[in-house]
C-alpha cells in the first residue's frame, strides 16, 4: 500500500480520472459540458502538480494539447449539429425551441428526458410551422443524426483527452 506523498498522488490521479469519466459519459447529455469537465479535471491536476513542484515540460505540453482538444471539441460539436440541421432548412426559431426544451427537461427532470424532449420539441415546432407530419419528422430525424455525429466526435475527442492525461500522469 502506498504511503505519504505516493498515496496522495494515487488519490489525486484516481479522483482526476473519476471526474474525467463523469465528463466523458456526461457527453451523452447534449447540454452537459463533458469536454469542459474533463479539461477542468486536468486543470486542477496541473495546478496541484505545479504547486507540489511535480509539473514537467511534458506535463505542460500535455495540458496545452488537452486544452486545444477541449476548445476544438466544443466548437466542432456545434458545427456538426448546426450544419446537419441547417442542411434541412430548419429555422433558428425551431432550433431554439428544441434547445430550450432539452435544457429545461434536463434540469427539472432527468437528462434522459432532456434527450427525448429536444427532438420532440423540434418535431412539434416544425409540425406547427410546416403543417406536415412527415416533413416535421424529417427535421427531428436530422437533429438526431446531427446529435449522433456530434456525440461521436466529442466522445473520440474526450477519449483522446483522457489518453493524453494518462500518458502525462504516467511519464
Amino acid at each position: 500500500m502506498p504511503t505519504g506523498p505516493l498515496l496522495l498522488q494515487t488519490l489525486l490521479e484516481a479522483l482526476t480520472l473519476f471526474v474525467m469519466l463523469v465528463g466523458l459519459f456526461g457527453l451523452v447529455i447534449p447540454v452537459f459540458p463533458g469536454l469542459t469537465v474533463i479539461w477542468l479535471a486536468t486543470l486542477i491536476y496541473a495546478l496541484i502538480q505545479n504547486a507540489t513542484h511535480n509539473m514537467t515540460g511534458w506535463g505542460w505540453f500535455a495540458f496545452v494539447v488537452i486544452t486545444i482538444l477541449m476548445l476544438f471539441g466544443n466548437v466542432v460539436d456545434n458545427i456538426i449539429i448546426t450544419r446537419k440541421i441547417r442542411d434541412h432548412y430548419i429555422p433558428w426559431s425551431s432550433i431554439a425551441v428544441a434547445f430550450i426544451a432539452g435544457l429545461i427537461a434536463s434540469i427539472f427532470f432527468t437528462p434522459i428526458i432532456g434527450l427525448v424532449a429536444a427532438p420532440l420539441a423540434l418535431f412539434l415546432a416544425e409540425l406547427y410551422r410546416l403543417k406536415n407530419r412527415d416533413a416535421a419528422l424529417n427535421s427531428a430525424k436530422a437533429y438526431m443524426i446531427g446529435w449522433g455525429w456530434a456525440f461521436g466526435a466529442r466522445f473520440i475527442i474526450g477519449l483522446t483527452m483522457i489518453g493524453s492525461w494518462m500518458l502525462w500522469a504516467r511519464i
